[in-house]
């Protein structure tokens, strides 16, 4: 858990002393999250935890509830920064926008995607939290309903078919997921006995939540404010997007005789095995072992390069590649023929 923390919580101050007091601190949180976290990749190889004997890591969500509380911490300072009198310089302000945007789109992100995992209602209840306060509540009923259930198929509007760039994908997963969720949410509520009051239904709270929060920016820090949280969220939504476009990128499960998929397997999600982004991201380029096992706390996840198909470079590097379809496709489409020609995909 050591380097999970190191990782994760050093962001989180470098960012708080950025918002509130400027200067050095804005460059050492971007660089942070950028130029030193490559660094980290290039120059040490390893794992990032050694699964215990029990298979216990206790620590992990405590650090998942300070990171998701954190998060709505530095949600405000950041907004300060951006629109409120923090008296920071428009170089100051870019540096934040970007830094704190890096922040809540690779690590808010990541953290809040494990704690909607939890099956205690205090942890899910804060990763929902999180996902709000991005305008992007819908996310927490998507996700696991929809993704986790058809992934690398064609009804997972999160999964990029061959060929489909970035710029094609983004909205379709945006849109779909917002609204297949939903379908999925009010599926499972018409089978219940009594039929659920309409206000209690997930997506209320997703909706309302995202109004009270743009409400009070609005509030609070006016019209600027609400730009800067609209343009901050959006931001961070679009790193996570581009994760999903990466992480799934052409993998397909095959569809049987009978008309059914075949099960979620290692060979349906791409993975990165880098050392300092992957404990920045809390294991989650270890993508193919959370889809096989999704209630699998983060520091206990697998990765098996000779069965999981690998990334060439981190999740953050393909990432920024998939901005540029025409290279993004010239080094990913040879790793997909490679992968079918040694049948370990369809």
């Amino acid at each position: 858990m050591l380097w999970f923390s190191i990782a994760t919580i050093s962001p989180v101050l470098f960012l708080a002393m950025a918002g509130t007091v400027g200067g050095l601190w804005c460059a050492v949180a971007l660089i942070y999250l950028t130029g030193f976290t490559y660094f980290m990749d290039r120059i040490v190889h390893g794992t990032v935890a050694r699964r215990a004997a029990s298979g216990e890591f206790p620590v992990g969500e405590e650090l998942a509830i300070f990171l998701g509380l954190s998060h709505l911490v530095l949600l405000c300072i950041a907004l300060y920064a951006l629109a409120g009198p923090s008296g920071l310089s428009w170089t100051e302000r870019v540096a934040c926008f970007f830094a704190f945007g890096l922040f809540f789109g690779q690590v808010s992100n990541a953290n809040a995607h494990e704690l909607i995992h939890k099956q205690a209602k205090w942890p899910r209840r804060l990763g929902k939290a999180v996902y709000i306060s991005l305008l992007f509540g819908h996310h927490a009923s998507a996700h696991p309903k929809v993704h986790h259930v058809w992934v690398a198929t064609p009804m997972d509007p999160n999964s990029p078919a061959k060929g489909q760039n970035f710029y094609q994908f983004w909205m379709r997963a945006w849109v779909g997921s917002f609204c297949k969720g939903w379908m999925a949410e009010t599926r499972l509520r018409a089978r219940k006995t009594t039929p659920p009051h309409f206000w209690s239904h997930p997506y209320v709270t997703y909706i309302a939540g995202g109004l009270c929060v743009a409400y009070l920016t609005h509030a609070v820090m006016g019209l600027g404010g609400l730009v800067a949280l609209v343009l901050l969220t959006g931001y961070a939504q679009m790193q996570l997007l581009i994760s999903d476009y990466v992480q799934h990128y052409g993998l397909a499960r095959e569809r049987g005789a009978d008309g059914r998929f075949g099960p979620v397997s290692a060979q349906h999600s791409w993975n990165a095995p880098q050392f300092f982004s992957s404990a920045l991201m809390l294991n989650a380029p270890r993508h193919s072992d959370h889809h096989m096992h999704p209630l699998k706390t983060y520091p206990s996840l697998d990765l098996d390069p000779t069965e999981m198909p690998t990334l060439p470079r981190s999740l953050p590097v393909m990432g920024l590649l998939a901005l540029w379809p025409q290279k993004w496709r010239a080094v990913m489409d040879p790793k997909l023929a490679a992968l079918r020609q040694s049948h370990t995909i369809p």
